[in-house]
């Protein structure tokens, strides 16, 4: 069976055709196509879908995406890359040895399709911290997707008066400047100047990005030396997504600052997607 038939039915060479029914489950899901796929390395990619008109998410949600056979389809959640006005979606994904998904995915080629939950989750949105005050982006690895939504959209900005994104990988070529340039590209030139990015590389040199656990950073102090800024309950407001031990380890941190987790309806300091996918 061909890789197109595993994934479903292909697009009939119409790239705006969205696809409709399949086994009744037009209200559950959409198939969309896969309009290109950047792989940064041999276990990093990411890749661009189409959108249908009716898809809504607000910036630092999180999708849930489908490969497979109709009767066997691996479902997983990603975080939303792109921006919430764009015609397209972005995401990113690392493949990992044995996953059910990354195995799927690692056949996908751009003109496979793939399904799309017509929800959208997650609680990684700026109406759970309170505005106002210094924004800091903490993300490792594929964490960076959903914040590169955030900083595209102009309600950060009336927001928060400063934003640090700080993107911590491996190794160097993981880090994604292009994707932070395009993300703010639309953006004033006012607004642009009051993003710092930050990066860290854990496991080899790199030239001016900073080298452990951004735990180990916070604890130290190294990372807000980097940033000309200290993190306080007062005028810091923090967003982390990645790995969940990272996360565990610097809520506790924000936590023992003082700073307090947002909860629904109730915004706080902080808020942390812990999703971990496959």
């Amino acid at each position: 069976m061909s890789l197109s038939k595993i994934l479903s039915t292909k697009f009939d060479n119409n790239p705006t055709l969205i696809m409709h029914s399949l086994n009744g489950a037009e209200t559950k899901f959409m198939v969309e196509r896969i309009e290109s796929i950047q792989w940064r390395t041999p276990s990093l990619a990411c890749f661009r879908t189409t959108r249908h008109a009716d898809f809504r998410f607000t910036p630092g949600h999180y999708a849930r995406l489908g490969l497979g056979h109709d009767s066997a389809v691996v479902w997983r959640p990603y975080s939303i890359a792109s921006a919430a006005n764009s015609g397209h979606l972005e995401f990113q994904i690392i493949l990992v040895p044995g996953g059910a998904f990354s195995e799927l995915f690692a056949k996908v080629e751009a003109g496979d399709t793939i399904r799309v939950d017509r929800r959208c989750f997650g609680f990684l949105t700026l109406d759970q911290i309170a505005p106002g005050g210094s924004l800091w982006l903490l993300a490792t690895g594929t964490g960076l997707a959903p914040f590169l939504s955030i900083i595209a959209d102009a309600a950060t900005w009336v927001r928060h008066t400063r934003v640090i994104l700080v993107h911590s990988v491996r190794h160097a070529a993981e880090l994604m400047p292009d994707a932070i340039d395009a993300a703010i590209s639309r953006l004033p030139e006012s607004e642009r100047q009051r993003l710092s990015v930050i990066s860290i590389v854990t496991r080899e040199s790199a030239p001016d990005a900073l080298g452990a656990r951004l735990g180990v950073l916070i604890q130290s102090g190294a990372l807000e030396e980097k940033a000309g800024l200290v993190i306080d309950p007062s005028g810091s407001r923090v967003m982390l997504c990645g790995n969940p031990e990272m996360i565990r380890e610097v809520r506790q941190l924000l936590k023992d600052r003082g700073l307090a987790a947002g909860r629904r309806g109730s915004p706080g300091q902080f808020s942390s997607e812990g999703y971990w996918s496959l």
